[in-house]
């Protein structure tokens, strides 16, 4: 480490750690991690190389601040290492080291220095109701801040599900009023791509600043403004335990026979089949240690119609189409293939009982 710490190749943050070579295997492997290009990651290295390091402003309102902390205990690649060597955070609440009128001060400057470049990282959500006046920072009101910063922003990305659609603070009663960026940011013009989960995906967010600030592009959204590359597929099309269902197996209870040998969690009221996430595809809880992976059914937490609205054990609704094939490019279906497969079986099975008898009959004969 005493050698590396004099490495002229390496500039602080995660650099002072990798030698210029893993550096950039980690920029690759970051970019593959979320379906971009290696190529993408070898850019980005070189931008940081370069001391392009964009500007981002990170702001927190109603929330438990669990995505900075699943963003910066996120490690294969260390993904708050990474970002925070490839970015410059001018501002975020949870790592100033200043305070008071200082970290104020930050704020303002780094909006100046930066304006209509920089991107602004929302965490948490807004209240609205009495004049928002339930989360206030600096004397003013998350509602009149987030407002303000995202006018001089050039994106802004909404980190979890407070921040995408109002998240647990806008759970029925909702006494706060509480909403998500998308909805103050109406109509401003601004792009607002949402990154919903409780916490969200650190990869997730890391794919679409790796995007942004590369190749100077968002990603693919759907119609809630959330990247394609990571909410596309519903967690029921792609969960480990995708093939329990298919063949009927099913926990009932915790701790029963099924349960214990990993049989799907649909019975349990597992909400994968109406989920949007790839929690399944891309964890990011290092040993697998998501709600299916530990045993306990998805919740729903994406999702602004059933995460914190739904009971957690009501059952899921099914689609028509959620028994296989899920997307026509799955091929034929599993239940499809297990009659194909039982009649194929059956032939054999009676082929090989006549073969057989007429072996028998013929040795009687000689």
């Amino acid at each position: 480490m005493g050698d590396r710490e004099h490495d002229p190749r390496t500039t602080g943050g995660l650099q002072s750690r990798l030698d210029r070579r893993d550096f950039v295997k980690a920029c690759m492997a970051a970019a593959a991690a979320v379906g971009l290009p290696a190529t993408v990651g070898l850019r980005f290295a070189e931008a940081a190389a370069a001391g392009l390091k964009p500007s981002v402003i990170w702001l927190h309102f109603q929330e438990c601040t669990g995505c900075t902390e699943s963003l910066l205990r996120t490690s294969h690649p260390d993904v708050g290492e990474l970002i925070l060597d490839l970015i410059s955070l001018d501002y975020c609440e949870t790592l100033n080291a200043a305070a008071g009128h200082q970290v104020e001060a930050a704020l303002h400057e780094a909006i100046e220095k930066n304006d209509g470049k920089f991107v602004c990282v929302v965490e948490g959500a807004i209240p609205t109701r009495d004049n928002g006046i339930y989360c206030q920072i600096g004397g003013r009101t998350a509602q009149d801040i987030l407002t303000d910063v995202a006018s001089h922003a050039a994106a802004v990305i909404a980190i979890g599900s407070c921040a995408s659609w109002g998240g647990i603070p806008s759970a029925d009663p909702n006494p706060t009023g509480a909403v998500g960026a998308p909805e103050i940011l109406k109509g401003s013009g601004k792009p607002v791509i949402t990154i919903p989960g409780c916490p969200a995906n650190p990869y997730n967010l890391l794919g679409t600043v790796l995007q942004y600030v590369t190749l100077g592009t968002l990603p693919a959204l759907d119609d809630l403004g959330r990247p394609l590359f990571a909410y596309a597929r519903v967690i029921h099309e792609d969960c480990p335990r995708r093939p329990h269902f298919d063949a009927g197996r099913f926990a009932r209870q915790y701790g029963d026979e099924g349960h214990r040998l990993g049989h799907c969690l649909y019975a349990l009221g597992c909400k994968g089949p109406e989920t949007h996430a790839n929690c399944s595809l891309l964890s990011f809880g290092e040993v697998g240690a998501w709600p299916i992976g530990i045993g306990h059914p998805c919740f729903g937490c994406t999702e602004q119609a059933v995460g914190f609205r739904k009971p957690l054990h009501a059952a899921a609704e099914l689609p028509a189409d959620a028994y296989p094939p899920i997307e026509p490019e799955h091929g034929t279906s599993a239940t499809a293939w297990a009659g194909v497969a039982g009649l194929v079986g059956g032939a054999l099975l009676g082929a090989g009982f006549v073969a057989s008898k007429k072996l028998g009959e013929t040795e009687e004969k000689s």
